[in-house]
Order: structure tokens, then C-alpha cells, then sequence
């Protein structure tokens, strides 16, 4: 998860699929070692890798070698590790040097906001140089890519685009001990069932001897190789491509990461030559209405064409219209790719930003329409204002989270309903404006 911009604060209206929504978060007082197979499971995640992304991760470790409680927690650990089956000698060796690394917890610690709106966002996710890397990489690792694609039928410009965004082509993979990284956290007890099995994970992968406990390297939050795997994905979906008995996701050889990509693509229903989205045309005066998909036939019987050519969307199969910035920005029609692409990580500015670097790397031409670069967002206080004010006005707010999920969105449409304005459900200062005026 070595990534150099955070996802946007804001929700795009989207007519068809969910919205990413944060998950339950364990609030313990304090640390406590909890019994195998307690809290979150890798069944359950919503994607590939729930936690979030770091800003960087240049920065050397700040570590504490003075934590006895976090000694103690350790052994104790490692006893109930070599309980369920860990060899002795790799819990030994998993754990010689680890200490509690304070810098992990900051990391952790400060992700509530979110930085960039979708447009600067999308400016870095596929940037000139992230376009022209990707190309090389795809020229350069072209045998690989295509038996690859022949293997698990997802195409090798989505594969690279996946590699692009997670580690800019294998370039920034993480440099922390995961083993460390997990303790740490899982010690923590704010998340601490989810990273006790990610770091059994770990140890189970050490254990099948596919990576020595220190070259064992990724993330603040686990996160390994080129295509940042956590290590309950990694267990359940990397492949061994090159055939030398290793899932080897931590080579400068990335076939095993990428084949792996695929692999989890193709698990969660990836269609070859089904396009993730097209860039549309909206006719005059168009509105969301509700969670609508419909064929791109049928949507062009409602005026809604392809941006490059003015002509209906083939009929590639059923699709919603995602309007990441409201009615003045770009509007996408996407597909069931792009659902698939949210599995890896579940936010629409991420999915958009594998998408459309694939397309780019295809040598696709860049977004055509323009975005509102002037708006100027509602920050967390903000948002929780709009919830409050919604509410109180019984239109099925639930939450006062600072969110913008379906809820939220579903209400401001309602809203703007109301009063007569485009219910685009964008949660913009104009909304906030009128909430507090009626």
C-alpha cells in the first residue's frame, strides 16, 4: 500500500451499485490477546484490502524498545501461535528482532480525513508519467502479461494498471517488517482481531516457506509485494505463475504478484472484454432516479451516448450511471467490471482510477468533460451538518458520521427534490446552503 495520495472525501452519485461503507471497528480499552479466529475474518472483508492507504511510507520507523506489555503480549501470542499448529522454529524466527513500532500506530492513526477530490486524485492516479510507465512496463513484461491473460482472462492492460496504482510498477512495495507491523497493531486492540489474523496469516505464510521473516516486507497495515496483498488474500488467492514452488509476490520478478491480480479479478467475476466503464453524454436537463441499471441500449433510448462518438454504448451488458462529481463533472456508464475492480479496493475513485489508467495505457484518449476544479468541498463538520439538518427533516439520514453513503445521498436528492433543484445528490455547499435557509 505504498501510495503517495489518499482516496477523495467525496461520494460521487451513482445510480446502481453500493457505495463503499466502512466496516465495524474493535474498540477494546485495552490490549488483550483474544482466542484464534475471534472478530474479523477474510470471508467477510469487502475487498481485497480494507484498511487504508498511507499518504507515504518514506519515513523511518519510530520504534519503542522499552513496551514491556508489548513483550508480554508477544509471548503470549506465540504460545497460542505454536497451538495451532506453528512450528516452533518459525515462530522464533518470525518474531527475533520485532519490537513495537510507534510510527506504525501513527500511520494508523491518522486516516479519519480524506485530502483530494476526485479530479486531483485522478491527476496523479493517471498522470502523464503513470500513463507512459505503465506502457513501458506492459512493453517490457509483455510475454508474462499475455499468458497471464490466456491463463485467467483479465486483460494485461487492467493487470498493469492494478500494479500502476499499488506500487507505481513495483517501484514503492513497502519496506516494513509485516510481521512487526501486524504485532504492533494487533497489540494495539483498535482493530486488534482483525491484524491477530492477519498476522497468523503471516506466520502461516512463513511457515509454507514462501518468504523468509524478513524479506516478509510491505506496508504499515500488512499490505505485500507489487500488488499489495494482505496476507489472508494472499493465503486464499496467490498462485504460484512461475511454477518454482514459491507464491512469491516479493521478487523483482513480478509474475507471481500479477498473476495473482488476476487470479482474485477473475474470482470475483472479472469478464474479459467487458469494458469496467464508458465516458457518457448526458441528455439536457438529466437527473439520477434511483439504483437503475439498464442496457446501454436502453439508456440510449434515453439520450445517454458515448462521449467519443455521440453513438449508443455497445450492449456489453447491464450498466449504472456513476457521476463521480454530481451533474457537473464526468459521468460514467460502468459495468460489472467495475465492481470487480472494487473488490481490490472498495472506493469508486480507485476503481475509476484502475479503469480509466488501463484504458490509457490501452492508448485511450483522457477524460473528455470537465470538473467543477473551483467547488470547494464540505469538510467533516460540514457533512455532519448536512446529515443533522437532513434528519431533522425525517428524510432517512441514519447515521451523523460525516459519510456520504446511498443514505446520505438518497436524502440530499430527496431534498433537492424538494425544493426544486437537480436532485444529483451531491453533497456540495450550495445543498448545505439551502438546508440551512428552509
Amino acid at each position: 500500500m505504498r501510495m503517495r495520495f489518499l482516496l477523495p472525501a467525496m461520494a460521487g452519485v451513482f445510480m446502481g451499485f453500493g457505495m463503499a461503507v466502512a466496516g465495524p471497528v474493535d474498540q477494546s480499552p485495552r490490549p488483550q490477546l483474544r482466542p484464534f479466529g475471534a472478530g474479523a475474518t477474510a470471508t467477510t472483508q469487502d475487498s481485497l484490502r480494507p484498511a487504508l492507504r498511507p499518504a507515504d511510507l518514506n519515513t523511518d520507523p519510530v520504534v519503542s524498545t522499552k513496551n514491556a506489555a508489548f513483550q508480554r503480549w508477544v509471548d503470549q501470542y506465540k504460545t497460542q501461535a505454536r497451538s495451532r499448529g506453528i512450528g516452533a522454529s518459525v515462530v522464533t524466527g518470525a518474531f527475533r528482532g520485532v519490537r513495537y513500532n510507534a510510527d506504525v500506530i501513527a500511520k494508523d492513526r491518522n486516516q479519519a480525513e480524506f485530502k483530494k477530490q476526485i479530479w486531483d486524485y485522478l491527476d496523479n492516479a493517471v498522470s502523464s508519467d503513470r500513463v507512459d510507465k505503465g506502457q513501458r512496463a506492459l512493453r517490457r513484461h509483455r510475454r508474462t502479461l499475455e499468458r497471464i491473460e490466456q491463463a485467467y482472462g483479465v486483460e494485461k492492460e487492467v493487470v498493469t494498471a492494478v500494479w500502476g496504482l499499488e506500487t507505481y510498477y513495483g517501484e514503492k512495495r513497502g519496506t516494513l517488517d509485516v510481521i512487526e507491523a501486524m504485532a504492533t497493531l494487533a497489540f494495539d486492540g483498535r482493530r486488534g482481531a482483525f491484524f491477530e489474523k492477519q498476522l497468523f496469516a503471516a506466520l502461516q505464510i512463513l511457515q509454507s516457506g514462501d518468504v523468509a521473516p524478513r524479506n516478509m516486507q510491505g506496508s504499515w497495515a500488512g499490505a505485500m509485494g507489487h500488488t499489495q496483498f494482505i496476507p489472508t488474500s494472499y493465503l486464499a488467492y496467490a498462485v504460484d505463475f512461475t511454477g518454482d514452488g514459491k507464491r512469491d509476490i516479493w521478487s523483482d520478478d513480478p509474475a507471481d504478484a500479477l498473476a495473482s491480480t488476476a487470479a482474485y479479478l477473475r474470482r470475483f467475476g472479472w469478464k474479459k472484454g467487458q469494458p469496467w466503464g464508458v465516458e457518457v453524454r448526458l441528455p439536457q436537463g438529466f437527473a439520477p432516479t434511483g439504483d437503475t441499471r439498464r442496457m446501454p441500449s436502453d439508456w440510449a433510448a434515453r439520450g445517454v451516448v458515448a462521449m467519443s462518438n455521440g453513438r449508443p454504448v455497445p450492449d456489453y451488458g447491464a450498466a449504472a450511471i456513476l457521476l463521480p462529481a454530481g451533474t457537473r463533472g464526468a459521468a460514467f456508464m460502468v459495468f460489472d467490471n467495475f465492481n470487480v475492480i472494487k473488490r481490490y479496493n472498495n472506493a469508486d475513485a480507485y476503481a475509476i482510477g484502475v479503469g480509466h489508467l488501463a484504458d490509457r495505457i490501452a492508448g485511450g484518449p483522457p477524460i473528455q468533460a470537465e470538473w467543477p476544479r473551483g467547488y470547494k468541498p464540505l469538510n467533516f463538520d460540514q457533512r455532519k451538518e448536512l446529515q443533522t439538518r437532513l434528519k431533522r427533516k425525517g428524510l432517512g439520514v441514519e447515521k451523523i458520521d460525516g459519510i456520504v453513503g446511498p443514505n446520505t445521498i438518497a436524502a440530499i436528492r430527496a431534498f433537492q427534490q424538494s425544493v426544486g433543484v437537480t436532485p444529483d445528490g451531491y453533497p456540495s455547499q450550495n445543498v448545505l446552503h439551502l438546508l440551512r435557509r428552509r
